[in-house]
């Protein structure tokens, strides 16, 4: 029989990959080989298992994020380039219909992705670029909270935007303009990391 953890992670890869409006509890059960009663065994309904799934997927790359930076904490930038480095290798296998979907359809899912995001930007990157300026590595004049507001605070919705972006142009790219280029342009003259050579 199918754990919960299982029946989860297979569920959110489908939700993820093909929007969660668009994969019924009944494919779901199918594919899976179980009954639709087994999925109500683990979740109240639908939306119990997409934020749920919501949540994992958090948690996993909160996870990713505090082993990066217990890792390269001495240099706040580079754990920030890490950090979204990650957070593109997540958003990679999301079809904007599954964003859209937890904002049309699934509030609940929907308010957990705002707050993580909120989070993301506005405490964690916020903090490290500004222990990174406390340090003398991000120029004295650059503006913190403004340049998270501009550059870092809701990517998934630049990204996704009209088009996917992730369809259009390779990983590499994206990762270099919307991160790199930007990270590059408030450092100090004597900072330096491989990402900038």
């Amino acid at each position: 029989m199918i754990t919960k953890a299982e029946l989860l992670e297979r569920s959110i890869a489908k939700f993820t990959q093909f929007g969660s409006k668009h994969v019924t509890l009944d494919q779901l059960a199918n594919e899976l080989g179980i009954s639709k009663k087994t999925i109500y065994t683990f979740f109240d309904n639908k939306e119990d298992l997409i934020t749920s799934g919501v949540e994992s997927l958090f948690n996993a790359y909160r996870e990713n994020i505090n082993e990066i930076i217990a890792n390269h904490g001495n240099d706040p930038v580079l754990s920030v380039i890490l950090i979204y480095k990650r957070g593109f290798e997540y958003l990679r296998y999301f079809k904007p219909s599954f964003l859209f979907g937890l904002e049309k359809y699934y509030p609940k899912a929907n308010r957990l992705f705002d707050a993580f995001v909120e989070e993301l930007a506005n405490t964690i990157v916020y903090d490290l670029l500004k222990q990174a300026q406390d340090k003398g590595n991000i120029k004295k004049e650059v503006h913190i909270e403004l340049v998270v507001k501009i550059y870092f605070f809701r990517i998934d919705n630049l990204v996704f935007k009209d088009n996917n972006l992730f369809e259009t142009y390779q990983k590499k790219d994206l990762f270099k303009h919307m991160v790199i280029y930007n990270l590059k342009g408030i450092i100090s003259d004597h900072y330096s990391n491989s990402y900038f050579d």
